[in-house]
C-alpha cells in the first residue's frame, strides 16, 4: 500500500486530448496523447528550446507539479545528497595504465564535477616535476547545463588527442582533435561522431551518425585537412545496422564492425596501408555473431557460429579469415557464456560466467589454461587489459554488494595478484554489517530465477521489511552483483533490495536472453513478479511493500509488472522508461528502431509480432483500475526513449487509474537519457528516486 497521496492542495497537470489513429494489420488503434510527440523532434534533440509551446508547458506543469508534491523530502534528500556524497572520496584517482614511454590516468581534484586526463613518464614523476594535464573536462564543461565526455584516444605516437563531447544529452558528439605539445585543439571540429580509431599519427577513422543517429558511415580524415574532403570508407543503408571503427590491440589493423543486435560483420584494414581496400572477415549471417581480435597470423573469434548457443573462441588464418576456416579453441559448453575476450602476443584471455556468477580466463601459445575465480555468494568482475600488446599482466576489478572496489593487477606467467587500490568511502563502511544472499525464484513455468539480495544485517526478516525490486532483462544485458555507495542509503533505512536476474539478460546463458526475445518477452515481466511474490512469501518483505524500479527497457518491464500485478507494489521508479513499444517500434524513423525488430519482432511487417507487442506494450495496457505511487522521468533530448513516451504514459495513467497515489512525471528540459551530469550532481537524481521511495512506503 503506498503511503504517498497526491496532494489535494496541488492542481494536477491534465494533458489535453486529441485523437489520433492509425491502422495496420486490419487493427485500429486510438491514441490520445499521440500529439506529444513534436513534428520537430529531431531538431528540438538538437535544440530543446525548439519543441513546440504547447509540448514544453505541458512537461513543465508536470515538472511544477513535482517539485510541489515532493517539496516536503527536500531536507530529506538533501541529507541522502550528503550522505551519499560522503562515501565519495572528493580527490578521487584511478591507477595508472603504462603505455610506451607513458603511464595514463584519470582523476578528479578534490570538489570537481568531472575528470581530468593525465599522463606521467612511465615510471613515474621525478623529483620537482609535474605531472600532464591533457584533458581537464571541468573548463570544457564551463557554462555549460549538461556536459558528458565521450571518447578519449591518443595517438599512436602519443602527440594528439582525440576526444569528443555531448553539451545537451542528445548523444550527438562533436570531436576535437588536441595538439599535446601545445595543449591547444585543431581550429575545427568534427561533427555528430560515434566512433573513433587512429589509423597513424596523422590519419583518423571515424564513424558518423546521420539525422536519425543512425551510424551508416565511416570515414578517413588526414589531421589539418577540412573535414569536408575525408573519405567515405564504407556506408550501410540498413538501418538495422551500426557501423563501428576501432583498432586492435596489435596495432596491425584496423576493425570496421557493421553489427545489429544479432548479426555481425566486420572488416580488416592493415595500419601499414591506411588506403587498402577493407576486407571482409565473414560476411554477414542472420543469426550469426562474432567478434575479432589478432594475434601473429591469426584471428582469435568469440562466436555463435555452429550452433554454439554460448558462444565459443575460434582461431582462423589472417589470410583467410572465413567461416569455413574456423577452428575450436575454447570449444561451446551449454550454460558457459563466453562474455568477451582480449588477446596480448602471447595470451588470450576471456571472461566466462555460469550460474550468474563470472569468471576470468587464460590461454598461453601452449595452450594451457588456467582460471581466476571467486568465493562470495554474489560477486561483480570487470577485465581491464593492458593498453600494450606484448604484455604479461591483466588488471581486473572485483566487488560485491557489501565489498567496495578493489582493482588488482595480475601476472600471467606467475598467477601472483597485486592489490592496486581499494575503494575509500570516507564516511566508513563496515562490510560486516550488511548481508549478501543469493536465492531462487520458480517462475510461472518453472524457470527458476536468480535474485541478489542486499540488507542491514540488523533488518529484521519478518515480513515487514520494505523492498526496493530492481530488474532490466533486455538485450542479454546482465545485471552484475556490484558494490554501490548510493544504494546503502535506503539499506541503511531498513530497506532490502533485490536484483531480480531475470530472462532477457543472459546470467543463466544465452538460452536465458533468448527465451524472453519476440512472443516469449511476457517472460520478463512474470519472472519479476515471480521474485517479489517469492520475496513476500518467504517473509523478507509482504506484497504491497515494494518498490519496483527499471530504467530504459527495465521501465518497460516495470511498466508491464505494474500492468499485470499493481497490488504487489507500493511504488514504481520508472526512469526513461520504455514504454510506447508498440508506437515506437512501428516508428521507423527512430533512431533505434529498426535494429531492435530482432529483439522485440517486426509488427510492421508480421501481424503475430504487432499482436504479442500490442498484449504486453504498457502505454496501450493502462486500464481503469488502482495503481501504486509513481515516479517518471524523462529527458527532453534523450534519443535512446524519446520523452514523449514516459509524457503519453503518465498522461494515460492519470486519466484511467482509480486510486489516489501520487504520479508524478519529471523531465530533465537540459538533458537526455542519463538525466543529470556530473558525479555529485548525479546523485541529486537519485536522492530523489530514494526519497520517493522511502515516502512510498511511510519511511520518509
Amino acid at each position: 500500500m503506498s503511503h504517498f497521496k497526491a496532494p489535494q492542495e496541488l492542481s494536477i497537470p491534465v494533458a489535453a486530448k486529441h485523437s489520433f489513429e492509425q491502422t495496420y494489420h486490419g487493427v485500429t488503434t486510438q491514441d490520445n496523447y499521440h500529439w506529444l510527440r513534436a513534428d520537430n523532434w529531431q531538431e528540438a534533440m538538437r535544440e530543446p528550446e525548439k519543441l513546440p509551446a504547447d509540448i514544453t508547458a505541458y512537461l513543465e506543469a508536470e515538472n511544477a507539479y513535482f517539485k510541489a508534491a515532493m517539496a516536503d523530502t527536500e531536507d530529506l534528500q538533501k541529507a541522502l545528497v550528503e550522505e551519499m556524497r560522503g562515501r565519495m572520496k572528493e580527490d578521487e584517482s584511478g591507477v595508472p595504465e603504462k603505455c610506451d614511454q607513458y603511464a595514463y590516468n584519470t582523476r578528479y581534484n578534490e570538489g570537481s564535477e568531472h575528470p581530468l586526463m593525465v599522463r606521467t613518464p612511465r615510471d613515474g614523476l621525478p623529483d620537482g616535476a609535474k605531472e600532464e594535464v591533457l584533458l581537464d573536462a571541468n573548463i570544457e564543461a564551463e557554462g555549460k547545463d549538461y556536459f558528458e565526455l565521450g571518447t578519449t584516444e591518443v595517438s599512436p605516437n602519443h602527440t594528439r588527442l582525440a576526444w569528443s563531447c555531448d553539451v545537451n544529452g542528445s548523444e550527438y558528439f562533436e570531436l576535437s582533435i588536441r595538439d599535446l605539445s601545445t595543449g591547444k585543439d585543431l581550429d575545427y571540429t568534427l561533427a555528430d561522431v560515434e566512433s573513433v580509431a587512429w589509423g597513424d599519427e596523422d590519419t583518423l577513422f571515424y564513424s558518423r551518425v546521420d539525422e536519425h543517429h543512425h551510424p551508416g558511415t565511416i570515414y578517413r580524415h588526414r589531421i589539418g585537412t577540412d573535414p569536408k574532403e575525408d573519405v567515405l570508407i564504407m556506408q550501410e543503408k540498413d538501418t538495422r545496422f551500426r557501423l563501428a571503427v576501432d583498432r586492435l590491440l596489435s596495432g596491425a589493423y584496423l576493425v570496421l564492425s557493421n553489427c545489429t543486435i544479432d548479426s555481425d560483420e566486420h572488416w580488416l584494414i592493415p595500419t601499414a596501408d591506411l588506403q587498402a581496400e577493407p576486407r571482409v572477415i565473414q560476411p554477414k549471417l542472420e543469426g550469426l555473431e562474432y567478434s575479432v581480435e589478432h594475434q601473429d597470423d591469426q584471428l582469435f573469434i568469440v562466436t555463435n557460429a555452429d550452433g554454439a548457443e554460448d558462444f565459443k573462441i575460434v582461431s582462423a588464418p589472417i589470410d583467410a579469415p572465413q567461416k569455413e576456416n574456423w577452428v575450436d579453441v575454447i570449444p561451446h559448453q551449454q550454460g558457459r557464456m563466453v562474455l568477451g575476450h582480449e588477446v596480448y602476443k602471447d595470451w588470450l584471455i576471456w571472461m566466462e560466467r555460469e550460474n550468474a556468477l563470472p569468471c576470468i580466463k587464460m590461454r598461453d601459445k601452449a595452450g594451457v589454461v588456467s582460471t581466476i575465480s571467486f568465493d562470495e555468494e554474489a560477486y561483480a568482475i570487470g577485465l581491464d587489459p593492458s593498453l600494450e600488446y606484448d604484455s604479461h599482466s591483466i588488471r581486473y576489478s572485483y566487488s560485491s554488494l557489501t565489498t567496495p572496489s578493489r582493482i588488482y593487477d595480475y601476472d600471467l606467467n606467475t598467477g601472483e595478484r597485486e592489490l592496486r587500490k581499494e575503494t575509500e568511502i570516507p564516511s566508513g563502511h563496515n562490510p560486516d554489517d550488511y548481508v549478501t544472499k543469493r536465492l531462487m525464484a520458480k517462475s510461472h513455468d518453472g524457470a527458476m530465477v536468480p535474485i541478489t539480495l542486499l540488507y542491514h544485517k540488523s533488518t529484521a526478516l519478518d515480513g515487514t521489511a520494505p523492498c526496493l525490486l530492481y530488474g532490466y532483462g533486455s538485450y542479454g544485458s546482465s545485471m552484475p552483483a556490484s558494490f554501490s555507495t548510493t544504494r546503502l542509503s535506503l539499506v541503511d533505512r531498513g530497506f532490502i533490495y533485490a536484483i531480480a536476474h531475470i530472462r532477457g539478460g543472459e546470467e543463466k546463458g544465452r538460452a536465458w536472453y533468448e527465451s524472453a526475445k519476440g512472443a516469449g518477452k511476457p517472460n520478463s515481466f512474470h519472472d519479476f513478479i515471480a521474485v517479489g511474490e517469492y520475496l513476500a512469501k518467504e517473509s523478507y518483505t509482504k506484497e504491497g511493500n515494494i518498490v519496483c524500479q527499471g530504467g530504459s527497457a527495465g521501465g518497460l518491464l516495470v511498466g508491464a509488472a505494474v500492468n499485470m500485478k499493481p497490488s504487489l507494489f507500493a511504488g514504481v521508479i520508472a526512469q526513461v522508461p520504455f514504454v510506447d513499444v508498440l508506437n515506437t517500434i512501428l516508428d521507423d524513423t527512430l533512431p533505434l528502431t529498426p535494429g531492435e525488430w530482432t529483439q522485440w519482432g517486426n509488427p510492421i511487417e508480421s501481424k503475430d509480432a504487432y499482436g504479442w507487442i500490442a498484449s504486453y506494450s504498457p502505454y496501450d495496457n493502462v486500464e481503469v483500475k488502482d495503481y501504486p505511487a509513481f515516479l517518471i522521468t524523462a529527458g527532453v533530448s534523450d534519443p535512446r526513449v524519446t520523452y514523449w513516451e514516459p509524457a503519453k504514459w503518465a498522461a494515460k495513467l492519470r486519466e484511467l487509474k482509480t486510486d489516489d497515489n501520487v504520479l508524478m512525471l519529471k523531465t530533465n528540459m537540459t538533458s537526455g537519457h542519463y538525466g543529470t551530469t556530473g558525479r555529485f550532481a548525479a546523485l541529486e537524481d537519485v536522492a530523489q528516486a530514494y526519497a520517493f521511495a522511502l515516502k512510498v512506503v511511510g519511511l520518509a
